[in-house]
């Protein structure tokens, strides 16, 4: 199999010649790129923090070699070599991060929303009925909403539904003291996959303290995956959203039928095998 793929890149490999001056720039660009697609990766996060205390540990080893300071450079130097497996453990969630928006990559995207115009309609009325009732009672609530990650996982910490998407449902999943109310649904399409699931919390140490375990649970499933989670704080009843790390908060029934409906059915319209992400800003 290797000498017929040999043979292959020694085949194509006449139509690929380039002026040296051409393979410089693409070869700057792309590592330039993939530099700033990791800066935003790690930007507000511990790992953000550690790259700081590891630029100044290389540049203090480097001073220690001009300087001549055997010692303290000797010592550096071997902790350098462990320096690689200790980075994997701390860049852990970055790394997968990293990895699964590769996997959402365009080749690897699934429709993410399988529906025709009307049913997308109907799951948007029964989510936004379900969330303006829930915040008019001021009664709290954590609604999943997958996309192209899938949350299986998560599905597994909670109890199964699988039932038809209502609103009559949602509301009734939220009552306080009812067995399912403590935790995150899962929506999945047209239907409520899971109630009372358990999502990870997150990890950004720069959130306001003001905001409680609902809405870092928000953040943390959206920090490991691409999933739009819908938050109803039980305290004021102000309706937030989650996704990509970003939180979008104080929204009224429009502001969330617009998003949801730019998730849904923009998306559905002009790209339908990848969803463009969106991006929201703190307020």
């Amino acid at each position: 199999m290797w000498a017929w793929l040999s043979n292959i890149i020694s085949y194509l490999e006449p139509y690929f010649q380039f002026p040296d001056i051409m393979r410089h720039a693409v070869d700057i660009a792309v590592v330039a790129y993939v530099l700033y697609k990791l800066m935003l990766l790690i930007r507000e996060t511990r790992a953000e923090q550690v790259l700081k205390g590891l630029t100044i540990l290389l540049f203090v080893t480097w001073l220690s070699d001009l300087l001549n300071l055997h010692t303290i450079y000797m010592i550096l130097r071997n902790t350098a070599q462990l320096g690689v497996i200790a980075l994997l453990i701390v860049f852990q969630p970055e790394l997968r991060r990293a990895l699964e928006q590769i996997g959402r990559g365009r080749i690897f995207d699934k429709v993410a929303f399988n529906q025709n115009d009307e049913n997308i309609s109907e799951v948007i009325d029964n989510i936004v009925g379900a969330v303006q009732s829930l915040a008019s009672a001021q009664i709290g609530a954590l609604i999943v909403i997958e996309r192209k990650t899938g949350l299986n996982d998560v599905v597994e910490t909670g109890t199964r539904l699988d039932a038809h998407l209502t609103r009559e449902l949602l509301e009734n999943i939220f009552v306080p003291n009812t067995p399912l109310h403590d935790g995150a649904v899962i929506i999945r399409e047209s239907r409520v996959i899971a109630a009372g699931c358990f999502l990870p919390l997150t990890e950004n140490p720069n959130l306001s303290r003001q905001l409680g375990t609902r809405h870092r649970a928000a953040l943390g499933i959206s920090e490991v995956s691409d999933a739009m989670t819908i938050i109803v704080s039980e305290e004021t009843g102000v309706v937030s959203i989650a996704s990509d790390g970003k939180l979008t908060r104080y929204l009224d029934g429009k502001g969330l039928r617009d998003i949801l409906e730019k998730v849904y059915i923009r998306e559905k319209e002009t790209r339908p095998f990848n969803l463009i992400k969106w991006r929201f800003k703190d307020d």
